[in-house]
Order: C-alpha cells, then structure tokens, then sequence
C-alpha cells in the first residue's frame, strides 16, 4: 500500500471532525457542492473513514453527481456489505441514472438487511 502524503499544515484531527460536522450542516442546508469541499480533505487525510465516504457519496447525489455518488456508495458497501442504507441509496442512484435493474437489486438488499418500510416498498417484492 503506498504511503499516504502527510495531512496539509494546520490540518489535524480535530479539524477533521470539525470539518465533518460542517459538512453535514452544509448538506441539511442544501449546499452539498460545500459540504464535498470539506470532506474531500477529511477523507485525503482518512481514506477509510466509511462516514466521511458516506456523507460525501449523499452529497454527491444532492448535486445530482451520480457517477461520483454511485463510486463512493459502492466504495462503503465493499467495506460494509451489510450498511442497507448504502445499498437503499446506489439503488437510488443507480434509479436516477436509468438502471432500473441495477436498482432493484440494491432495493432488495436493502429491505432484506433492514425491512423499514420505506426499503420494502421500493423494493416491490411483489413484482
């Protein structure tokens, strides 16, 4: 695995999760472009935070960046294949996108993992 670069001066880990926490304000204020800004640097300085590759693939989606948002979806569900949120969201993607296929799937993985209803009605087992 290749060295990481060293963190940009001044940043630290207290910045990070403050900048984490920013970010997730920036989204609840529908500004998701703001809140990728901030964790891009959050996620250079901890590529296996899955909650910062989570927030960021959430913005992503908001700012109807797709291919971005589905790679990071995908990204969090090869480190955890049983997150049904990460799966309800690539299928909500991959819907937006136009691959209703690759939808339905992910829709039906989710509801399995957790049947809430808002995952089991989009995965319409009945059809």
């Amino acid at each position: 695995m290749p060295a990481q670069p060293p963190p940009p001066s001044g940043s630290s880990p207290e910045t990070h999760v403050i900048d984490y926490r920013a970010a997730e304000q920036l989204l609840a204020a529908r500004d998701p472009q703001g809140a990728v800004k901030l964790l891009d640097s959050v996620i250079a300085a901890h590529p296996e935070n899955t909650a910062a590759r989570l927030l960021r693939a959430r913005a992503f989606f908001a700012a109807a960046q797709l291919r971005p948002a589905a790679l990071e979806f995908e990204l969090v569900l090869e480190r955890e294949p049983d997150n049904a949120f990460a799966h309800f969201a690539l299928a909500r993607t991959h819907e937006r996108s136009g691959r209703p296929e690759q939808a339905r799937k992910h829709f039906r993985l989710a509801a399995a993992l957790d049947p809430q209803p808002d995952y089991l009605a989009a995965a319409r087992f009945e059809e």
